[in-house]
């Protein structure tokens, strides 16, 4: 279960969907009985010390409507694609469940960014850029050819690392049916690799709760 500050105050947590209904359980021991105050796409709570706890159910899961409903959606979230994607490296995979039953990864040099000035740095800068581009149109190949063949399967497609590494390999017009599926989720990662994909598909499968303290 991760912990970390929230944007506008309190802090993230994510929990597998199967201890939902523990982790519902410690928060009234910690903070008393609660109630709901919202089920409007994200499952709303509010104890009796003031605490609030803002639910949000992973991509991909079936429409809900109370607490019930959310507990028994969350674990039934749908197949989800995964994109990875920083300066050079990619990570594509399909997840069932929270098992990865499918997945790529490939890397290709993208140098880094050289400091200003010098003669030689626009020259560097365009070698860069080149190099960035044909790193995303070789993530952009790995993503047809293991995410289209399945796209109507997929409930969601959740992406992480680098958020404009993603955009440039989504942007492919071959890709269209995939960015579609794009959930609001994004997954902070390190560089894409196997272990991290892997990794990355219980983050994508957790239920995220804005939890703020009385």
């Amino acid at each position: 279960m991760g912990n970390r500050p929230a944007a506008g105050g309190g802090r993230w947590v994510e929990v597998d969907p199967d201890r939902m209904p523990r982790w519902l359980s410690g928060f009234a021991e910690r903070h008393g009985a609660w109630a709901v105050v919202g089920a409007d796409r994200v499952l709303e709570l509010r104890a009796e010390d003031g605490a609030s706890a803002e639910c949000h159910a992973p991509p991909g899961t079936p429409h809900w409507d109370g607490v019930d409903e959310f507990l028994a959606a969350v674990p039934a979230a749908g197949p989800l694609g995964l994109l990875l994607a920083r300066r050079g490296a990619v990570a594509v995979g399909v997840a069932e469940g929270g098992e990865l039953v499918s997945s790529k990864v490939d890397s290709r040099y993208v140098q880094g960014r050289t400091a200003a000035g010098g003669w030689s740095q626009q020259r560097f800068a365009r070698r860069r850029e080149n190099q960035a581009r044909a790193a995303a149109g070789d993530a952009a190949d790995l993503v047809a050819r293991l995410l289209l063949p399945r796209v109507a399967e997929l409930a969601a497609v959740v992406a992480g690392g680098d958020r404009r590494a993603v955009d440039a390999v989504l942007a492919d017009p071959r890709l269209a049916p995939v960015a579609a599926l794009r959930a609001e989720r994004f997954l902070e990662v390190p560089e894409p690799k196997l272990a991290v994909l892997q990794a990355a598909v219980r983050q994508a499968r957790s239920v995220r709760i804005r939890l703020v303290d009385p």
